[in-house]
Formats: C-alpha cells, structure tokens, sequence
C-alpha cells in the first residue's frame, strides 16, 4: 500500500486549504484512515481521522469546528479540508491507514504512512 498526500502550501492565518491522500491497491475502504502532523521540534500528533464508511470522526480538540476529514471511496481518497487556519497549525501533515476499520487516535494503529505535505500558516 502506498498513500500519495498532495494539497499542502503556505497560506496566510485565516485562510484555508484542502490536503488529498490517494491509496494504491484496491482495499482503501476496509480501514480506516486518519491524518497526523508534526511541528517543527514536537512529536508527530493527531488531527483527525475517519471510519472505512465514513460515518465515524474524530477529532483532535485544536482543529474541531475548523478542519473536515472525508473521504471517497470511489476515488480511493482521503481528504483534511482546513479552514480559519491559524500560524500554529503550522506542521508537515500525513495521511495513514488505520489496521482497523474503526479509527484510532494513536499513530501505533496505523500502519501506512504518507510521505507528508508541509502547510506553512503565517500571521
């Protein structure tokens, strides 16, 4: 399995963008999927991530109400629409694929990883 994330760029606070995470092979929608990132001089953290149906979400506290986890199955994609964006939410983002199908919000349960897309948030 490889993930292909694309969408990430510098956008100035309040502003908004959409990050993709495309799925090679053809089980994209038995598992899970989620989104992490990593600030410069932190751990790799949480952000969201989304059930093989689509009908559970999680959240990290710092991004609900602002950012939008989706996927189609279909197109074998994984989606993180960000929006009100702010200069700390400023990291290199990854997508991966949860071993379940139900999603976790501990990077150990996942295992394939993206190669990362930089957001760059300036004020």
């Amino acid at each position: 399995v490889q993930l292909q994330a694309s969408g990430g760029g510098s956008v100035q606070a309040g502003g908004s963008l959409k990050l993709s995470c495309v799925s090679s092979g053809n089980t994209f929608n038995g598992y899970a999927m989620g989104w992490f990132r990593q600030k410069p001089g932190s751990e790799r953290e949480f952000v969201a991530a989304i059930s093989r149906g689509g009908s559970m979400l999680k959240y990290a506290d710092s991004v609900k109400g602002r950012f939008t986890v989706s996927r189609d199955n279909a197109k074998n994609t994984l989606y993180l629409q960000m929006d009100t964006l702010k200069p700390e939410d400023t990291a290199v983002y990854y997508c991966a694929r949860d071993a379940n199908a139900v999603p976790s919000v501990e990077s150990a349960a996942y295992r394939y990883w993206g190669q990362g897309t930089l957001v760059t948030v300036s004020s």
